[in-house]
């Protein structure tokens, strides 16, 4: 099955500005994917530091983690080559932070850490300084896709 999920740990549900699924659709269908099967789980700060130190070994508050799921060959048919299978964990709290530090608007800071998460899924690093410009210029590329 494809689908997107939107889960909710940790926080208060903000369903009212989560952008439509089909927004990521039109988003992974530029990058050449398809959702498999997505799972955004917004969370608190806590919850996410918690994720952070048990799989990451790191020990500080972040906006997104992304993990990869991998579908084991024997469940994979032809039409999955191009799917992306994951969980991306997203801090409402710092998201809101990065609201006011960036003055953006809450739905905007919302989608641009979606699709940060979606593109760290899809191969795409932000380690050096030409890898950073590569993921804004996507992000904003992405977040103003109607």
């Amino acid at each position: 099955m494809h689908t997107i999920n939107y889960f909710f740990e940790d926080t208060h549900p903000i369903k009212h500005q989560l952008p439509a699924k089909k927004w990521m659709m039109k988003c992974l269908k530029r990058e050449n994917y398809s959702e498999g099967v997505l799972n955004f789980i917004f969370c608190s700060d806590m919850y996410l530091i918690k994720i952070n130190k048990k799989y990451l070994n790191k020990d500080y508050e972040t906006d997104v983690i992304s993990f990869k799921n991998e579908i084991p060959k024997h469940l994979q048919s032809p039409a999955d080559e191009n799917c992306i299978f994951g969980d991306i964990f997203i801090s409402i709290d710092t998201v809101k932070k990065n609201k006011k530090t960036y003055k953006a608007l809450l739905k905007k800071e919302i989608k641009r850490v979606m699709i940060h998460g979606v593109l760290h899924l899809i191969g795409y690093n932000d380690i050096t300084q030409k890898d950073k410009k590569i993921m804004r210029q996507k992000e904003n590329l992405y977040i103003n896709l109607i």
